[in-house]
């Protein structure tokens, strides 16, 4: 197989526009790159300024190029024969057929294979598939992006990368993969038939660092062979060690591992602090600011902890991205400097674990919605099969469609085989569980602790001490917990799992089944299914009729909600229900008895099918049912309490979305005051329980989270301790706090045009002069979104570019990592980048906060809780809109300064903080930064003169 690898510069994107530049890069079939031809093309036209910016070709460059003819006379020759690659090379090859045809010549008829693809498939983990990302990541020469030469260069290197890694893998995974693409006529699927026919032809080779089953590669041995890191037989590794002895050989091992490593204040006073609250069997409040290595600073005396008593501390972390976090960097440098082996497991919810027998049975029936896009999904995880040890979706980069593919192939409880399942000592969830179960310490998140409590403590091993990081977020968590949500879809995925029509869902194929089987009750088991589909209809026709008319209360306050596009909310009220309640709740009533008939001989038909057929196909398939019928019985419970509205404890709510009407509809019900039922479960039952995060103060003082979290008992009795640990970095030198005191306000969450020009404006000369770098947080998405393309248009000419959330498609993670690699650009991100993103040193160097981040007041949650709090005869507006607003903008802030070294500025555009009453909380909650306020147009030069002495920004 040769290849051309080809590459054009163009003045746009329309098969009108015009090449500007051409890049072949030619492998031959020995995979060397024998030559490479580049050349400029005379457009004829001049090229706009947006291609010049971003390819560098100006009109000079092309004033003396070949024209079109002349450039194909020299190209044409070198496509004969060929395979044609490019990165997205429908683009490239679109031009090159209007060129061929411009000029006279026959268009081009051979295969055609798409580097992105490839990437995809033999790399699943990479975060961006993006030529210049992809390039930097395998180290690969690529000084000139956008020009043409350069990026066929580039994308031949990576088209080599990933035959390279093809070779190295097994014939089995080569023969699914083949299998995979056999069905529909692509040059994939011929390239995948070429590729099986050559390894089907060699000696046989297959490595045997895989272990093969049921016809796939595997990169893991069973999960019943993972040993404890110690023999339950030797003697403890500490029976004769105090926690100053431990402590000081892990010092020594981190200053041999870490040539960087100093000891500092604050993290030696969280170990001591931390280690007390364990052994005196204390809750310890510790608030731990950026830099004092606060994740060290609670799982070194964790592992002294459980080694010593040989019981396990559970830790807990509000977010993924700190459980990957703890994963990825903290426990392997535990690992190397702890002196005894000790195991730390993480333990996510099922969900994030791939279930084999699931996805075995996916491919084998090909069960594809959208074949063209599933296909390349399934190929991706074949080959990652190969790869993880974990089956976890953090590792996976589907892209678009790839949520809905995973939500079929994901691990549920509800149609779980157990030991049944032949995939059972493979499987990654359970895996994950006896990982857990044999650890000294576990990493899971809130998340899951309350899906434990709820299930009686089925789903985490047993502990008696609890370390929760990121504690600021506990409340809101539990109450999502132990409250209820239930979405439109929800109901209606589960419905249409089960029947969508005749040919397609669990049923139907249930009945496909029973049609060959030889069994006398078949016939039976059929006429059952059938007359479950009218009630299954009858149900999904109900269910819509309710969500219509549930919708149809909501718009009576819909413009009062700060949401986005239309967001409606409506508060329901068990004292004030809306008038004709009545008439939705005999709908309800409707909905559950015809439920509770479909659950019952739903669940009678598959005990009675399980029992009596003896076949895996089968079993499978009933085990998928059995937990859809269990989804059914869930719904119906759920939506009954909804409706009845009987609890005055509860805040009953719903929300949509003006666009997608009553198939957006949500429905919450949530405790006002979780503070007694976290008491009750986790503070009275546990032996000592640890809180820490950066943000657990409010002007020095710990009683907002104290009441919040129903502490006040604990604090009372002596059996709570509060720490506030001295920051380890000095911020009037690392950081300037600016505010443009005669910036324009704005009111709601749009502003007006004056508000947006002067934003834009301001923001772009602040990434100038601060070389992109820049982190701007939106309290509402529509601002975001109003911001997003001027500030694009404006920054165009400037090699600075931005990157919004919701604005491309790419998760936070992936925009995080994008902007840490980009040398200037400027990130755009609402509510979820207020915290726990991590962008040490120089890639983050001004942080600009637009505006202060209260919650929207009308907000069903918060307005019960203010109600709560007048009965109480307090302040609503300063016991909990302030505090809640305080804690959110000190986690704002505490994205800038993440080491000893940084330097930057942050730029708050909200003048409330200095003309009102309450801004001195958010200001002097602050770890001490430089405050300066001036106007708008003096902010430029400051921010240059503070920068100056730092060589770095030169």
């Amino acid at each position: 197989m040769k290849f051309a690898v080809l590459d054009f510069e163009t003045t746009g994107n329309q098969s009108a526009d015009e090449i500007i530049q051409v890049g072949l890069a030619i492998i031959d079939e020995d995979r060397s790159i024998s030559r490479v031809y580049g050349s400029y093309v005379n457009p004829g036209i001049p090229i706009p300024p947006f291609i010049t910016g971003l390819t560098g070709i100006s009109d000079q460059d092309v004033a003396e190029a070949p024209s079109l003819e002349e450039m194909m006379m020299e190209l044409v020759p070198m496509l004969d024969d060929v395979v044609l690659v490019g990165h997205n090379v429908a683009f490239d090859f679109n031009f090159l057929q209007n060129a061929l045809d411009r000029c006279g010549y026959l268009p081009f008829s051979g295969r055609i294979l798409d580097t992105i693809h490839f990437l995809k498939i033999c790399f699943p983990s990479l975060t961006s598939y993006q030529l210049g990302m992809v390039s930097s990541y395998f180290g690969l020469e690529h000084d000139r992006p956008h020009q043409a030469d350069s990026d066929a260069l580039a994308t031949a290197y990576a088209l080599l990368k990933c035959l390279e890694e093809l070779d190295q893998l097994p014939l089995l995974t080569i023969q699914r993969l083949s299998d995979l693409f056999a069905v529909e006529d692509s040059d994939l699927s011929w390239f995948f038939d070429g590729m099986r026919a050559d390894k089907e032809n060699q000696a046989i080779q297959d490595p045997d660092n895989y272990t093969y089953f049921r016809q796939f590669a595997l990169a893991i041995e069973d999960w019943t062979d993972m040993t404890p890191a110690r023999d339950e037989e030797e003697v403890n590794p500490l029976a004769e060690l105090s926690f100053e002895q431990y402590m000081s050989q892990v010092r020594n091992n981190l200053r041999e591992t870490l040539p960087q490593y100093e000891s500092r204040d604050a993290q030696d006073i969280m170990f001591e602090e931390v280690m007390n609250a364990l052994e005196d069997d204390k809750h310890l409040l510790i608030e731990a600011g950026t830099g004092t290595g606060k994740s060290l600073g609670y799982l070194l005396p964790s592992i002294y902890q459980s080694v010593k008593q040989e019981q396990k501390v559970m830790v807990s972390t509000h977010t993924i991205n700190l459980q990957e976090q703890l994963r990825e960097r903290d426990i392997p440098l535990l690992t190397k400097v702890v002196p005894f082996p000790f195991k730390a497991a993480v333990f996510k919810g099922r969900q994030h674990y791939l279930c084999l027998r699931k996805f075995e049975h996916k491919i084998n029936r090909r069960d594809f919605n959208t074949p063209k896009e599933d296909i390349i999904i399934a190929a991706q995880m074949i080959i990652w099969l190969t790869q993880t040890e974990t089956g976890d979706d953090e590792e996976l980069n589907l892209g678009g469609r790839g949520g809905d593919f995973w939500e079929t192939v994901s691990s549920d409880s509800d149609s779980c085989l157990g030991r049944a399942c032949p995939w059972f000592r493979k499987c990654f969830y359970h895996r994950a569980k006896h990982e857990a179960g044999i650890a000294d310490v576990v990493i899971t998140n809130h998340s899951k602790l309350f899906t434990d409590v709820k299930a009686n403590h089925q789903l985490l091993p047993s502990y008696e001490r609890l370390v929760i990081d990121e504690a600021h977020h506990l409340e809101d968590v539990a109450g999502k917990h132990l409250g209820l949500h239930m979405k439109y879809f929800t109901v209606v995925h589960t419905l249409t799992r089960l029947y969508k029509d005749s040919r397609n869902g669990q049923l139907p194929a249930l009945r496909q089944l029973l049609q060959t089987s030889a069994h006398e009750k078949a016939g039976e088991w059929t006429v059952v299914i059938d007359r479950l589909y009218p009630d299954l209809i009858t149900v999904k026709e109900s269910w819509d009729r309710l969500s219509d008319l549930l919708f149809g209360l909501l718009p009576e306050r819909g413009d009062a909600s700060a949401g986005d596009a239309g967001q409606f909310t409506l508060r329901l009220s068990p004292s004030k229900k809306p008038k004709d309640w009545e008439s939705l709740t005999e709908l309800e009533n409707q909905i559950h008895v015809t439920l509770g008939d479909v659950v019952r001989k739903g669940d009678m038909l598959t005990s009675e099918v399980r029992e009596e057929l003896n076949d895996y196909g089968a079993d499978s398939l009933i085990t998928d049912i059995n937990g859809l019928f269990k989804d059914l019985a869930a719904h119906r419970e759920n939506l009954k309490f909804f409706m009845t509205l009987n609890d005055e404890g509860v805040v009953y709510w719903m929300e949509a979305n003006g666009n997608f009407r009553s198939k957006s509809l949500q429905m919450f019900a949530v405790p006002v005051d979780v503070s007694g039922q976290l008491k009750e479960l986790f503070f009275d039952k546990k032996r000592s329980i640890i809180l820490t995060s950066a943000t657990l103060s409010i002007d020095k003082s710990f009683q907002y989270m104290i009441d919040n979290l129903g502490l006040q008992d604990a604090s009372d009795q002596g059996q709570l301790n509060t720490v506030q640990l001295p920051s380890p970095f000095n911020y009037r030198e690392q950081a300037l706090l600016l505010i443009p005191r005669d910036f324009p306000s704005v009111k709601g969450t749009m502003g007006d045009q004056n508000f947006v020009s002067t934003l834009v404006q301001s923001l772009a000369d602040a990434a100038k002069a601060t070389h992109g770098r820049m982190l701007v947080l939106f309290t509402s998405y529509r601002m975001l979104r109003q911001v997003y393309d001027p500030l694009k248009e404006v920054l165009s000419s400037s090699d600075i570019s931005v990157l919004g959330q919701g604005m491309d498609g790419s998760s936070r993670t992936k925009l995080i990592r994008r902007f840490q690699d980009s040398s200037a650009s400027v990130l755009l991100g609402t509510s979820s980048f207020w915290e726990g993103v991590d962008i040490p040193g120089e890639a983050l160097t001004c942080l600009a906060i637009v505006r202060l981040p209260f919650q929207p007041p009308n907000h069903p949650l918060v307005e019960a809780k203010s109600e709560l709090l007048q009965q109480q005869k307090k302040n609503p507006f300063m016991k909990l809109s302030v505090p809640q607003a305080v804690i959110r903008f000190k986690q704002g802030f505490g994205r800038l300064v993440r080491t000893a070294q940084d330097k930057g500025i942050v730029i708050v555009y909200d003048t409330r903080v200095i003309e009102s009453y309450y801004g001195k909380y958010f200001l002097y909650s602050l770890p001490g930064p430089k405050m300066e306020h001036m106007r708008t147009e003096q902010m430029v030069p400051r921010i240059a003169e503070w920068l100056h002495g730092d060589e770095a920004i030169q």
